[in-house]
């Protein structure tokens, strides 16, 4: 039976030195998918020890230089009250006092990279941290012991409370026990716990001893990430494509599943790449483009605005009233497993805009609520799911995980500069000529010739559909009008 259960398979894929690519399919349908690039580091969940740069009280914020290119930014909220400088006593009025008289210019305190910085912006960091095991995130500075929401059995729950309840901790030291933990042994939990102890420990003593700016706690890579984060119990087998890589992986999941021998294969074949040989290489491209084919014909439109994401569910050929209707909750029901699956894929965050189909039926829209909620339960990211509304919009609210193959593979068209569109040749060829008649007539006696430079396209356009019109305006204005490539 217990063989029976693990239809899953982890994937590592690995170009030494400069990036990492982990997948997890489940009988062949590709569920989850990482990217790394070594020029790329991450940085979310690193630790770094480093100085306030400034203060923002019109934001209650300050930036904190920890040695990245631009400061990190740090909210009140995110301010531990050890680091508050409060002496005198500050009367607070909300929650929080205010930034400017807790905080000065220069205090050095220890930071942890919460959101990667993201274009003109620097990365959001907290001074509350965090150290994830296998089975616990230990939390200094935060007592709470809380267990994840993702265990919902009542009885395992009661359980690791237990557990995390008679751990021996220091004070002020927390932990959350994490989903893996499920069904794992006390001994086992305990272990993980105490190498989270020795860790902290060693971050801590780092943090008293070095200078700032400077990193004193590292994430592991994405292949050691994979195992930590993502091999649960019922993955059968996990493929990869490089020997040390893959002895690596193996002794990590010894640690992990001792009783699992020979869990970790090494994909040796060149002939043909790990994605093509499982079948996975098709459903890996299809992420990167806007459209997605639905079973039933119809499709899933992904555009991404500079504050959301919109998603519009198109239908197949529907005929007649009642077939619409069908038709109409068959492709809604489908875009909702669909939509959560390319969130998850895409690793897609912040606010999600959904436009289904409309539905009349208030019985059709609860069904497509709760199909889309049932296939949200597997993200890792924290969610928070809306209800359809009476325009058929709903809307969804994700973490972003971070290592998606769409953040860290693509960048910004040259062209449209991330519009999807750009001006037509037509367009382009029209403004062309009228910068070429404006050089014309700005030196009417200052020498026979005029030189535009345009791109290859356009002056290929300009050549071609516009031979007429330029050789008239050299005849008018007696200059020969050269046109070269930039």
């Amino acid at each position: 039976m217990a063989a029976k259960k693990r239809k899953r398979k982890m994937f590592i894929a690995v170009l030494p030195g400069e990036e990492v690519e982990v997948a997890v399919s489940e009988d062949g349908v590709l569920m989850e998918y990482y990217v790394e690039m070594a020029h790329q580091a991450k940085t979310r969940g690193n630790i770094y020890k480093g100085k306030i740069h400034n203060i923002d009280p019109s934001l209650q914020a300050a930036f904190v230089n920890y040695g990245a290119e631009r400061n990190g930014f740090l909210q009140i909220d995110e301010v531990h009250p050890e680091y508050y400088n409060d002496d005198p006593p500050v009367e607070r009025k909300g929650k929080y006092p205010p930034i400017q008289r807790v905080l000065k210019k220069n205090q050095e305190v220890l930071v942890q990279v919460v959101k990667e910085p993201t274009g003109s912006k620097g990365a959001f960091v907290t001074s509350y941290l965090s150290l994830p095991g296998r089975y616990f995130v230990l939390t200094p500075g935060n007592e709470q012991r809380g267990i994840s929401r993702k265990v919902e059995d009542e009885a395992e729950r009661k359980r690791l409370k237990e557990v995390a309840q008679g751990l021996k901790l220091e004070e002020g030291v927390g932990v959350i026990v994490r989903t893996a933990s499920s069904a794992q042994s006390k001994t086992a939990l305990e272990r993980d716990v105490n190498y989270l102890k020795r860790l902290w420990k060693e971050v801590r003593q780092r943090g008293t001893t070095v200078p700032s700016p400077q990193m004193i706690y590292e994430e592991p890579d994405l292949a050691a990430r994979a195992v930590r984060d993502y091999l649960t119990d019922d993955v059968a087998e996990i493929w990869v494509d490089d020997k040390p890589t893959a002895d690596r992986v193996a002794e990590m999941a010894q640690l992990v599943f001792p009783r699992r021998q020979g869990i970790v294969k090494l994909h040796s074949d060149m002939e043909s790449s790990l994605w093509d040989r499982f079948n996975l290489r098709k459903q890996i491209d299809q992420l990167h483009g806007r459209e997605v084919t639905l079973p039933s014909g119809g499709r899933l439109v992904i555009d991404h605005a500079e504050a959301l994401t919109a998603v519009d569910v198109n239908s197949g050929k529907i005929g007649g009233e009642v077939n619409f209707k069908e038709m109409a909750l068959k492709t809604n029901v489908e875009a909702a497993v669909e939509v959560a699956n390319q969130l998850r894929l895409r690793d897609i965050g912040g606010q999600v805009v959904v436009d289904f189909i409309e539905m009349k039926d208030r019985k059709h829209v609860a069904e497509v609520e709760k199909a889309i909620r049932a296939a949200m339960k597997i993200d890792r990211a924290r969610y928070d799911v809306g209800k359809i509304s009476r325009f058929g919009l709903m809307e969804i609210v994700r973490q972003r995980m971070g290592s998606s193959a769409m953040s860290v593979s693509s960048e910004t068209c040259p062209l449209c500069q991330g519009s999807g569109s750009r001006r037509n040749m037509e367009w382009q060829a029209l403004q062309a000529l009228r910068e070429i008649f404006r050089l014309l007539r700005a030196k009417p006696g200052g020498g026979d010739q005029v030189t535009f430079k345009a791109s290859p396209e356009l002056a290929m356009y300009l050549l071609n559909r516009k031979r007429a019109r330029l050789h008239a305006l050299e005849l008018e204005y007696k200059k020969t009008i050269v046109v070269t490539q930039e």
